[in-house]
């Protein structure tokens, strides 16, 4: 088994590094918040300061910003004054809550939770994609909440952008796994509760579920759970659309709720108009952002993505088919989104006039 230590990804140049701006987490204790705040320190984002915020279960908890600790405080209208930028990180009901006294306080939104989609001014985005594509968004002077786009949305317009230069792609069918992680921590402690009573032969708890996750696969929730598997699948497909552009093929997904704790997987078909030459797809699919491990090392996993800022993937050709080929791809869900949210707000910076603290 690899060793999940982290990586971190080198900062892209700002041409206004030397300001300092404040910015605020909403959501801080969650699990996105908690890595938003480590991507942003990493990275060295130009803040002064940075506001964690959350709700009352989470207030006065300690959390480490860099070097420093910092206390959790409760999300008020006045908590936004003078932040250039707020990361909601928390649940939909959060954001839907508070993201206008953060919009009418003059911060820049970035929305990890995607209730904003629908927002007439959002954008849903990936810097990683708009890259790819050549097609990097202009700054706007006063941009609309920006949506991060979802990681599997992320992981499959970068492999199948860079699939189509070995050759043009007949069809794609894709088997996401979906881990505990993306319900937040409350979706990992059930699983773990799940599992312990399993082995003690106790009743399971299934509030977020509502249903057997722990030594089980489930194609759907309970009726009480929500957001319904079904809709998230639905949120993928949304965020492809958006950030991949029509040049590439629509994937046909499956959606299914793994008994694991962290990190996508992907099973991904792919075929080509014609035989495919293993080599060159290979070429073509590595780069940044994505890494295929050689042959000796372990094969890529929910495990050895943790803490990881790269998409790992594995190529198998098809037995039976000579122009189709499968990708194992395995990434971290919660880096991805939170070096996505990062990304954003760097791309915002530009816009922002301030060369000293507001």
């Amino acid at each position: 088994m690899n060793d999940p230590t982290k990586t971190v990804p080198a900062a892209q140049p700002l041409a206004t590094r030397p300001k300092l701006y404040r910015a605020a987490i909403v959501g801080a204790a969650s699990l996105k918040g908690k890595e938003v705040a480590e991507v942003l320190s990493e990275r060295h984002f130009p803040a002064a300061d940075i506001r964690l915020l959350d709700d009352d279960e989470s207030l006065g908890q300690l959390e480490a910003m860099g070097d420093e600790i910092s206390f959790i405080q409760r999300v008020r209208a006045e908590q936004f004054e003078h932040v250039d930028f707020t990361f909601f990180a928390s649940d939909q009901d959060s954001t839907r809550r508070s993201w206008k006294d953060a919009r009418d306080a003059g911060s820049a939104i970035i929305d990890l939770s995607s209730v904003l989609e629908d927002v007439p001014e959002a954008t849903v985005r990936s810097l990683w994609i708009e890259r790819e594509r050549g097609k990097v968004a202009p700054p706007e002077l006063q941009p609309g909440p920006c949506v991060t786009a979802h990681p599997v949305a992320i992981t499959l317009a970068l492999l199948l952008l860079r699939a189509q230069k070995a050759g043009a792609i007949h069809r794609v069918v894709a088997t996401i796994f979906e881990p505990a992680s993306e319900h937040g921590q409350r979706g990992m402690d059930e699983l773990h509760q799940q599992t312990v009573n399993l082995l003690s032969f106790q009743p399971l708890p299934k509030d977020v579920f509502d249903a057997q996750v722990a030594f089980n696969m489930l194609a759907r929730y309970g009726q009480k759970s929500q957001p319904p598997l079904n809709s998230v699948e639905a949120r993928v497909l949304r965020h492809y659309q958006k950030i991949a552009g029509p040049s590439v093929p629509q994937p046909s997904l499956f959606l299914l709720q793994a008994p694991i704790f962290h990190g996508h997987a992907l099973a991904v078909y792919l075929e080509m108009d014609s035989a495919i030459d293993m080599e060159k797809l290979s070429q073509s699919l590595a780069g940044d952002h994505v890494v295929i491990p050689p042959p000796e090392e372990d094969s890529p996993s929910n495990v050895s993505s943790a803490g990881q800022g790269d998409i790992q993937l594995f190529l198998k050709p098809d037995p039976v088919q000579p122009n189709g080929v499968w990708l194992w791809a395995a990434a971290d869900n919660l880096r991805i989104s939170a070096l996505t949210a990062v990304e954003c707000a760097e791309s915002m910076t530009a816009t922002r006039p301030t060369g000293k603290i507001q």
